[in-house]
């Protein structure tokens, strides 16, 4: 597979390039910023674009974003980042972009865990044929990042049956009688979980379906 590096430091992209040759990839190009990136992505058309995700100027995001750039302008172009860190929102970024329709695979792997050959040829193959490939470390670093923002953590067990039979299409009738619980149980325990979604006052059912919205996506 044909692949295109963007590392920042001379001395581990040399080493990246022979690290990579040695797992059964050929690369076409290795360069030391985001927008080189872009333009060897376009020139060379590869497989596979290998960055890392803090790259100058400001070392934050550079990286990645130069990847899904070059995304845009080579159209199945796969992204395997390799990072010194575990940074949960660049990696939901690159998830999300990942699920758009003609995108290629994508994968995070922590530089220091690659630790064998074989396994860094998996990850390349599996990118190259449309897959993901997450290090164990950016798994975990991504359930936290979502308990930490899942409003639905907020909710009581009770509020959370009650959300799940509103998924259902239940009316609050259907939902005192499966529950058993009053009506009015029911109506205290649904303000409630508007409140705690922070869904604002509503003279129709828009609440009733971003309620369900925020289960259904959970």
């Amino acid at each position: 597979m044909r692949v295109v590096l963007a590392e920042d430091s001379v001395l581990l992209r040399e080493g990246l390039v022979r690290l990579l040759g040695e797992a059964g990839a050929t690369v076409v190009a290795a360069v030391g910023d985001g927008d080189s990136l872009v333009e060897v992505a376009i020139e060379h058309r590869p497989d596979i674009a290998v960055v890392d995700v803090r790259m100058p100027p400001s070392f934050t995001d550079e990286g990645l974003r130069a990847a899904m750039r070059a995304r845009s302008a080579v159209p199945g172009l796969g992204v395997l980042v390799l990072s010194q860190y575990v940074e949960e929102s660049y990696a939901s970024d690159l998830l999300a972009e990942a699920g758009q329709p003609g995108s290629g695979g994508v994968g995070y792997l922590l530089k220091d865990r690659i630790s064998k050959l074989d396994e860094l040829s998996d990850a390349l193959h599996r990118v190259a044929e449309g897959g993901t490939v997450l290090d164990p470390e950016v798994v975990a670093g991504l359930f936290a990042l979502r308990r930490r923002n899942d409003p639905l953590t907020e909710l009581t067990p009770r509020e959370r049956e009650v959300l799940a039979l509103m998924a259902e299409g239940r009316t609050n009738t259907a939902i005192a009688r499966s529950l058993s619980v009053s009506g009015g149980a029911v109506e205290k325990h649904i303000s409630s979980i508007f409140t705690k979604l922070t869904l604002p006052p509503s003279n129709d059912d828009h609440r009733r379906v971003l309620a369900v919205l925020a289960w259904l996506k959970a």
